[in-house]
């Protein structure tokens, strides 16, 4: 699990059809000061509806991911877990 700020949407208007009408988040890894950004930003599915400046928890858990979407031949690596404690 990483910690992470939502930086944008991202759009697509070919995908692979396990996530088809998932939301797409561009998210930057933060580091442990939780304002400096950590590498490149990355492309995770939401189902928390996190929203653009917020700070989010990911992980890259593919069983959970695969439960998740339901299926086992998902390209997905991240998703939003869930939101940090204040």
């Amino acid at each position: 699990m990483i910690l992470g700020k939502v930086c944008g949407l991202a759009t697509s208007s070919v995908k692979h059809p396990s996530i088809s009408g998932w939301k797409l988040l561009c998210i930057q890894p933060l580091l442990a000061d939780k304002q400096s950004p950590d590498g490149y930003p990355l492309l995770a599915i939401d189902s928390l509806g996190a929203r653009i400046g917020e700070q989010v928890i990911l992980t890259s858990d593919g069983k959970y991911i695969r439960e998740l979407l339901g299926r086992d031949d998902s390209p997905v690596r991240w998703t939003v877990l869930g939101f940090p404690d204040s």
